[in-house]
């Protein structure tokens, strides 16, 4: 939609690439947070694998991931529905941009938000001791 909007409107080619901005982020936080779970793995001894530690470090870890995956997935719905809505706006009536671009920008806080969770929940996973 912004290409389409930007034949009627020019002018708003470069404003409006404030929103693909906002969904790159939303890739760059799933990256960081696939880092921070990395990071978080350890090798469990095979006698100890099934305990209620180990078990629990592991669905720590795997929920952080999944609530980050699904808040990320909402956040990039989120912010590329307004973002379209945004550009088409702007094209009609160039002083709704920044109305629309604060909206958006609590649309992409969701993934903030999931993130935080997300850091949260994976730094309760402590795994059993190697002895």
């Amino acid at each position: 939609s912004l290409i389409g909007a930007a034949i009627k409107a020019p002018r708003i080619t470069s404003k409006n690439l404030i929103s693909v901005i906002f969904c790159e982020a939303v890739a760059i936080y799933g990256v960081i947070v696939a880092i921070i779970l990395q990071t978080k793995l350890e090798s469990v001894p095979a006698s100890r694998i099934y305990d209620a530690e180990s078990l629990r470090a592991g669905y720590a870890i795997f929920a952080s991931g999944i609530i980050v995956g699904f808040a990320n997935l909402v956040c990039g719905l989120c912010v590329g529905i307004i973002g379209s809505s945004c550009a088409l706006s702007d094209a009609q009536n160039s002083s709704l941009f920044v109305k629309i671009l604060v909206i958006e920008i609590f649309g992409s806080a969701l993934g903030l938000f999931g993130v935080i969770v997300g850091i949260i929940m994976s730094a309760q996973a402590s795994w059993p001791s190697k002895a």
